[in-house]
C-alpha cells in the first residue's frame, strides 16, 4: 500500500510540473487542484504509521496557509508596494540620473543599485521603478532600449539571491527547511557564497551582456505613457500653498519645476511672460503648459493643487470649481483613496465635441477633475475651461480611480491603453523609508525575527496611512500564495510517503560514486534548468525536499543542499517566464524568447561554473 501511495504522489508530482510548464490550466487552479487531489488520496488511501495513526492528514497538507515563510512573503510584499506608492524610492533614483554622470555610467550604476536593492525588497516593484530611468539613460547615451532592459532584470535577480529577504525563493527554502525539522537560515547565512555567484554574473550583466544583445528600435506606434506631449492646463493658487507668495526667478517658479507658465489671471488683469519678479498671490488662476509626468509630480507634491482652495468659504470655492467645469471635489487624500492619472481621448462621435470644459459637467458626472487638455499640432494659449473640445482632443483627468474606471464604459471617451498611473503619496515618502530600514535592520542583526519584523513593518505602513487596506491586499500575490501552499503540501506527501528518498537514491544510483562535489554539481545544474520552465517557487520548494534527502545519503549537512536550491533556484535567466521581472521587461525591450535564451543561457552556465569551483571550498568538502 505505501508503494501505491508513492508512486500516485510522484506521477501527481509529474503532472504538476508538466501544467506549471504548459498552464493548460491556470497555475492557480493548478494549485488548488493539487491540494484537493492530495486531501482526496491521504483520505482514501491513508499513509499508516507502525501504531497504525496516519502519517499525513489534512493538517499537514493545508499547514502551507500558515506558513512563517509565506506569511513573511506577503508581508514584505506589502513593504515594498507602500515603498513605490509613497514615491520613497524616486529620490535616489533622480540621483542615479544626475547630470554629472555620463548616461553609460548611470546605467551602470544603475544596476548596481537594482542589484543592491533587490538584496532587501521584493525585486518586481524595483524593476518597475527602473524601467522609465533606465530607458531614459538609454536615450541619453544613444543605446537601444532592448540593450538595457534584460541586465535591468538580471540584475534585480542577482542581487535577490544575496539574502535571505532578497527572493520569496530564499524564504521558502529557509521554510521548507523548517517543516523538515531543521533550523532554518540566518539572515546572511548564504550571502558569502551568493556573492561569489553574483559578481561575476554582475560583471557579464553590465559589460558583456549588452554587447550581445539585439539592437531593436522600439515600434513606432508604440505608446509611450506620459512622454513629451505638453497639455494645457490650469490651477488656482491657495492660501496655503507654497506658490502664495512666490517670486519669479527669470520667469520661473521654482514650486513648479519643468512647468510653463503661459499666463497668470488676476480678476480682471491677465499677467502675460516674462514673469520677471511677480509674486503670485492667493486666488491667481494660472494657466500651465506640462508634461504629464510634470503635472503629476505636481499633483503628488502638493496634494489638492490643482483641487480649488477651501478657505475662502463654502460659496466661493463653489464659484472656483465652476469655473473650472467642476462642482465638488472630495478631500480624501489623506483616506484611504486611490487617486489616479488617465489620458482619455475625446470620441469622434463624441456629444460633448463643441462645448467647453465647463459646459460639460465633467466632474458631476464623472466625480473627477481634467487636469490638462492636449490637442495635436498646436498649443492653446487660454483658460483651460474656455476651450472647447474636439475630436482627438486628449484629457489628462485626475479622480479616484473607481470614478476614473466608469469612463471606459461611456461613448463619448476613449481611455488610452497604458496610460493609468496613480498618484504617489509623497508626505509618507519618509514615514515608509523609517519603517523598512527599521524592519531590516532589526531582521538582520538578529532583534527580532524576519517574520514578525515583516508583519510588523506590513503592519506599520497601513497603519501610517503610507498604504491603504485594499492597496495592501493587492499587493498580495495570488499566484504565489496558491503555488507554494500547493508546494509545501507536496513536498509534505513526498517525504511521509518516502517519494523524496525514493527519488533522491535514484540520482545518486544514476550518478554512481562521483563523490557529493560532482552530485551538488549535477543538483544545481539540474534545479537551475527547471527554475526556468516552473515557477521558482515551486521549483524551490519542490527540490528541497529532494536535496535533504540526497545530504542524508551522502553524509552532508542538509544546509549544503538548502543553499544549493537557493542559488539554483536564483538562475531564472534563460526565457522571459523564468521569473516575472523578465516578463516585465520583455515588452519595453521589444525581445523575443530566443533573446533571452541567448542572453540569459550563458548566465547560468557561468554561475553553474562559479558554484562547481567555490562550493567545495566554500563548504568544506
Amino acid at each position: 500500500m505505501a508503494d501505491l501511495q508513492m508512486t500516485l504522489t510522484l506521477l501527481l508530482t509529474a503532472a504538476v510540473v508538466v501544467l506549471y510548464i504548459t498552464e493548460w490550466i491556470s497555475i492557480e487552479l493548478t494549485s488548488l487542484g493539487v491540494l484537493s487531489v492530495l486531501l482526496l488520496l491521504f483520505q482514501v488511501f491513508p499513509v499508516v504509521g507502525p501504531d497504525g495513526a496516519p502519517q499525513i492528514g489534512a493538517a499537514d497538507l493545508l499547514q502551507g496557509f500558515a506558513n512563517p515563510a509565506l506569511i513573511t512573503v506577503m508581508a514584505l510584499l506589502v513593504v515594498g508596494e507602500a515603498l513605490v506608492r509613497t514615491g520613497a524610492l524616486d529620490g535616489l533614483a533622480q540621483t542615479l540620473s544626475h547630470p554629472r554622470l555620463s548616461p553609460r555610467d548611470s546605467v551602470v550604476i544603475v544596476l548596481l543599485v537594482v542589484a543592491l536593492l533587490s538584496a532587501f525588497l521584493n525585486n518586481t516593484p524595483i524593476v518597475l521603478i527602473f524601467i522609465p530611468i533606465a530607458q531614459a539613460l538609454a536615450k541619453q547615451a544613444t543605446l537601444a532600449n532592448s540593450r538595457v532592459m534584460i541586465p535591468l532584470s538580471y540584475a534585480a535577480i542577482l542581487g535577490g539571491m544575496t539574502t535571505v529577504i532578497g527572493s520569496s525563493t530564499n524564504l521558502l527554502v529557509s521554510s521548507a527547511l523548517i517543516e523538515q525539522g531543521l533550523s532554518g537560515f540566518d539572515f546572511f547565512e548564504f550571502t558569502p557564497l551568493a556573492l561569489v555567484l553574483a559578481v561575476p554574473g554582475l560583471l557579464y550583466v553590465t559589460l558583456a551582456l549588452p554587447r550581445l544583445l539585439p539592437d531593436r528600435a522600439p515600434t513606432v506606434d508604440e505608446p509611450r505613457v506620459g512622454g513629451g506631449k505638453q497639455f494645457i492646463s490650469q490651477l488656482v493658487v491657495p492660501d496655503d500653498s507654497p506658490l502664495n507668495g512666490e517670486r519669479a526667478a527669470a520667469g520661473v517658479f521654482r514650486s513648479l519645476p519643468d512647468i510653463t507658465v503661459r499666463m497668470v489671471l488676476r480678476g480682471a488683469r491677465t499677467i502675460m511672460p516674462p514673469f520677471d519678479d511677480i509674486v503670485l498671490h492667493a486666488g491667481d488662476l494660472l494657466v500651465l503648459a506640462a508634461t504629464r509626468s510634470a503635472l503629476a509630480e505636481a499633483a503628488a507634491g502638493h496634494p489638492g493643487l490643482f483641487h480649488p482652495p477651501r478657505p475662502y468659504g463654502l460659496d466661493r470655492a463653489r464659484d472656483r470649481l465652476r469655473d473650472m467645469g467642476t462642482d465638488e471635489v472630495r478631500d480624501d487624500t489623506e483616506g484611504a483613496t486611490e487617486h489616479v492619472l488617465i489620458e482619455v481621448m475625446v470620441n469622434p462621435a463624441s456629444r460633448l465635441i463643441g462645448r467647453t470644459v465647463a459646459q460639460t459637467g465633467f466632474q458631476q458626472q464623472y466625480r473627477s477633475i481634467i487636469t490638462g487638455i492636449q490637442r495635436r499640432a498646436r498649443m492653446i494659449r487660454a483658460k483651460m475651461v474656455d476651450i472647447r473640445l474636439e475630436a482627438g482632443d486628449i484629457m489628462l483627468v485626475l479622480g479616484r480611480e473607481e470614478d476614473v474606471d466608469r469612463l471606459r464604459q461611456d461613448r463619448d471617451f476613449v481611455v488610452l491603453s497604458g496610460t493609468k498611473g496613480l498618484l504617489p503619496r509623497r508626505r509618507h515618502a519618509g514615514t515608509a523609508q523609517l519603517i523598512f530600514l527599521a524592519a531590516v535592520g532589526s531582521a538582520a542583526l538578529g532583534i527580532l525575527p524576519i517574520t514578525v519584523a515583516a508583519v510588523v513593518a506590513a503592519t506599520a505602513m497601513v497603519g501610517t496611512r503610507a498604504i491603504n487596506l485594499r492597496q495592501a491586499g493587492r499587493a498580495i500575490d495570488r499566484k504565489i500564495l496558491l503555488v507554494v501552499v500547493a508546494a509545501l503540501g507536496l513536498g509534505e506527501a513526498l517525504k511521509a510517503t518516502g517519494g523524496a528518498a525514493f527519488v533522491a537514491q535514484g540520482l545518486i544510483g544514476m550518478l554512481g560514486d562521483v563523490g557529493p562535489t560532482a552530485i551538488l554539481s549535477v543538483f544545481f545544474l539540474v534545479v537551475a534548468l527547471f527554475t526556468n520552465i516552473l515557477t521558482n517557487n515551486a521549483c524551490a520548494v519542490l527540490f528541497t525536499p529532494i536535496g535533504i534527502g540526497l545530504a542524508e545519503e551522502l553524509g552532508v549537512a542538509p544546509h549544503v543542499f538548502a543553499i544549493t536550491v537557493v542559488l539554483a533556484a536564483n538562475c531564472s535567466f534563460a526565457s522571459p517566464v523564468g521569473y516575472q521581472t523578465n516578463l516585465l521587461v520583455m515588452g519595453p525591450g521589444q525581445y523575443q524568447f530566443g533573446d533571452f535564451v541567448r542572453a540569459g543561457l550563458p548566465l547560468l552556465l557561468l554561475l553553474w561554473l562559479v558554484y562547481t569551483i567555490a562550493a567545495p571550498i566554500m563548504f568544506g568538502l
